[in-house]
């Protein structure tokens, strides 16, 4: 994996999970938290892959989607 300028502007918009760009030139992202089980359950990943920034910060804003249409009202309060 290296590391770029594309990675590095990424990562304070997406504040927890880990951005990094494979030598092949493909991007990937892991979430430095695991989801809770009910949102994995619900379609959530925790690590995604694009083949450039732009579909990658889509793909990491699709799994917190998930998740937010999958938490309890209570975990929203919180």
């Amino acid at each position: 994996m290296t590391h770029d300028r594309a990675v590095a502007a990424a990562r304070p918009v997406f504040a927890g999970w880990r951005i990094m760009r494979s030598d092949a030139g493909r991007f990937w992202a892991t979430r430095e938290r695991a989801f809770p089980r009910a949102v994995e359950d619900a379609g959530a990943y925790r690590t995604v892959d694009a083949d450039d920034l732009v579909k990658l910060c889509q793909a990491i804003a699709a799994q917190e989607s998930i998740a937010e249409q999958t938490r309890p009202a209570a975990w929203m309060a919180q």
